[in-house]
C-alpha cells in the first residue's frame, strides 16, 4: 500500500470516528433533555467528534512519522543479514554504492543495475521493504482504532471534550512556533560550533582585519594565517548592497512613494502599486542575466568611451544598479504605509497655514513619517547585502578592495558559494571559512533587523 493510500485510509477512519462519536454525543444530548436535565452535557457533539478523531488520527500519523524515518535501516539490515549479500566488499563506501543502486532498483527509481554485485539484492530489498512496510501500516492502523476506541469509551455528558481538544491544539500551535525558533537556535549552534573550528586554526583578527582573501592558496598548503583576510569581503557587500544599491533605491522608492500618496489618482494608484510590488517578485536570476548580459557591457562601453582605464564586464556598479531596482518595492511600501499613517489633520493643518502641496511634503509628511522610512531603508539594506545570485553573475568573484564601481568586485555570500561549490573537505580552513562569513552576515543581517523594528515602532505612535 502507498504512502497516500494509507494517509487517505487513515483520515477515512478520522472522519468515520468524528461522525460517530458526534453522533454519540448527539444522542446522549437529547436523552439529558428529554429527561429534564438541561445543561447536563458539558461540550458540543462537534467537540466529542473533534476529541475522537484527533486521538484517532495523530498516534497513528506520529507512529508513521518515525518509523518512515526508522525503517530504511530495519531494511537494511535485513538485506546484509540475508545470504546474497555475503560478497558484498568490507569498504564502507564500495558496500553504501552497491546498496544504494539495488535500494534504487527496488523502488523503481532506476531501471538496471551498473554494477553486477546489486542486481542479486534486489529481491531482498524488495521483500524486506513489503514486509516492513506492511507491518509499519498494520501497526498504525491498530494504533488509530486503539486510540479511536479509548477516546470513544469516554464520551459521556461530563465529559470535558472541549477543554482536552482546545489544549491539544492550543499544544500543536505551540509546537508549530517552536518550529521557526529551533531551526534558528539550530541554524546559530551549527554556524558557531563551525566557526570555532575555523577560528582554531586561523587567528580571529587576521580574518576580521587583513585585507588578502585567498583561499585557494591556503588549500594548496602555503599558510593559513595571511590568506584569510576578509576586509575586501566585507566592503563589497557594503559597496554593492548599502551604497550602490542605496543610492538607487531610496529616492526612487520614496518618490514613488510621495507619488502615489500624494498626487495618483485612485485609479491610477490602483494599478501602479501592485505592477511596482512586482519587481520584488521577480526571481533573482532573472535579475542577474539582466545585469550580466545588459546592464554590465553598456556599463563597460561606457566607462571606456569616457577614458576609465581597466573597466570589467563584471562590476560592482552593474550589479548595485540592478540590485537597487530590486529592492525599490522594499522601500516605497513602508515609505507609502508611513507616509499614508499621518493623521489628515496634519496635512490640512499646514495647507490651511498657506504652504503648497510640495512644501506640506516636504516638511511636514516626510519628517512625520520618517521613522517608518528609515525602518524600511534598513530592511532593504539587510535584504541587499544578503543577495547572492545577482552578486555572482554580474559583479565576479574576484576579491578587490577597490572604490572603482567598474572594477570587479565580490560579497560575503559570492564567497560562501563559491566555497561550498563541488567536493569539499569540511576539516578545512577553507571550507569553515564559509560558515565564519556567514556567521558575521547573521549577525550584521540580524543587528539591522533589530534597529529596523525598533525604528518602525516610533512611526506607529498617534498624532495628536
Amino acid at each position: 500500500m502507498t504512502g497516500p493510500a494509507v494517509l487517505l485510509l487513515l483520515f477515512g477512519l478520522g472522519v468515520a470516528a468524528w461522525v460517530s462519536a458526534r453522533a454519540r454525543a448527539t444522542r446522549l444530548q437529547t436523552a439529558a433533555r428529554n429527561t429534564g436535565a438541561r445543561g447536563a452535557m458539558h461540550s458540543l457533539p462537534s467537540f466529542h467528534g473533534w476529541y475522537v478523531a484527533l486521538w484517532t488520527l495523530l498516534p497513528a500519523l506520529a507512529f508513521l512519522a518515525i518509523w518512515t524515518n526508522v525503517m530504511p535501516a530495519l531494511v537494511t539490515d535485513a538485506v546484509l543479514a540475508d545470504p546474497a549479500a555475503q560478497g558484498l566488499p568490507g569498504d564502507g563506501f564500495a558496500r553504501g554504492a552497491i546498496l544504494s543502486e539495488a535500494r534504487n532498483i527496488a523502488n523503481g527509481t532506476q531501471a538496471a543495475a551498473f554494477n553486477p554485485a546489486a542486481q542479486p539484492l534486489v529481491a531482498p530489498y524488495r521483500v524486506n521493504t513489503a514486509r516492513y512496510a506492511g507491518g509499519g501500516v498494520a501497526l498504525a492502523l491498530l494504533l488509530a482504532f486503539a486510540g479511536g476506541a479509548y477516546a470513544f469509551t469516554r464520551i459521556r455528558p461530563d465529559f470535558r471534550a472541549r477543554t482536552r481538544v482546545e489544549r491539544l491544539v492550543m499544544g500543536l500551535l505551540l509546537g508549530a512556533s517552536l518550529i521557526a525558533i529551533i531551526t534558528t537556535v539550530g541554524i546559530v549552534a551549527s554556524l558557531l560550533w563551525e566557526s570555532l573550528r575555523f577560528f582554531s586554526m586561523v587567528n580571529p583578527f587576521s580574518f576580521l582585519f587583513g585585507t588578502n582573501w585567498s583561499p585557494q592558496s591556503a588549500a594548496m598548503g602555503y599558510g593559513n594565517e595571511n590568506a584569510f583576510g576578509a576586509v575586501p569581503l566585507f566592503w563589497g557587500t557594503i559597496f554593492i548592497g548599502a551604497i550602490i544599491a542605496m543610492i538607487v533605491a531610496i529616492p526612487l522608492g520614496l518618490m514613488s512613494a510621495i507619488y502615489l500618496t500624494q498626487y495618483a489618482r485612485p485609479s491610477t494608484r490602483k494599478w501602479m502599486k501592485p505592477v511596482l510590488e512586482v519587481l520584488a517578485g521577480v526571481p533573482t536570476v532573472v535579475y542577474g542575466y539582466f545585469a550580466a548580459l545588459t546592464i554590465a557591457p553598456a556599463l563597460r562601453d561606457f566607462a571606456v568611451a569616457i577614458g576609465i582605464s581597466g573597466a570589467s564586464s563584471e562590476s560592482a556598479l552593474a550589479a548595485g544598479l540592478v540590485m537597487g531596482v530590486m529592492i525599490i518595492p522594499f522601500v516605497s511600501s513602508m515609505a507609502d504605509d508611513s507616509i499614508a499613517a499621518v493623521p489628515q489633520a496634519m496635512r490640512d493643518g499646514s495647507l490651511a497655514m498657506g504652504a503648497t502641496t510640495s512644501e506640506t511634503i516636504k516638511r511636514v509628511l516626510i519628517p512625520a513619517a520618517l521613522p517608518g522610512v528609515v525602518g524600511g531603508v534598513l530592511l532593504a539594506v539587510s535584504r541587499a547585502i544578503g543577495e547572492t545570485m545577482i552578486v555572482v553573475m554580474a559583479a565576479g568573484l574576484a576579491a578587490n578592495l577597490t572604490l572603482n564601481p567598474f572594477s570587479s568586485v565580490t560579497t560575503v555570500t559570492t564567497q560562501i558559494v563559491q566555497l561550498l561549490t563541488g567536493d569539499q573537505e569540511f576539516d578545512s580552513a577553507k571550507t569553515l571559512a564559509a560558515f565564519a562569513l556567514g556567521l558575521v552576515l547573521f549577525i550584521v543581517t540580524l543587528l539591522l533587523n533589530i534597529v529596523a523594528l525598533r525604528v518602525v515602532k516610533k512611526y506607529r505612535e498617534a498624532y495628536e
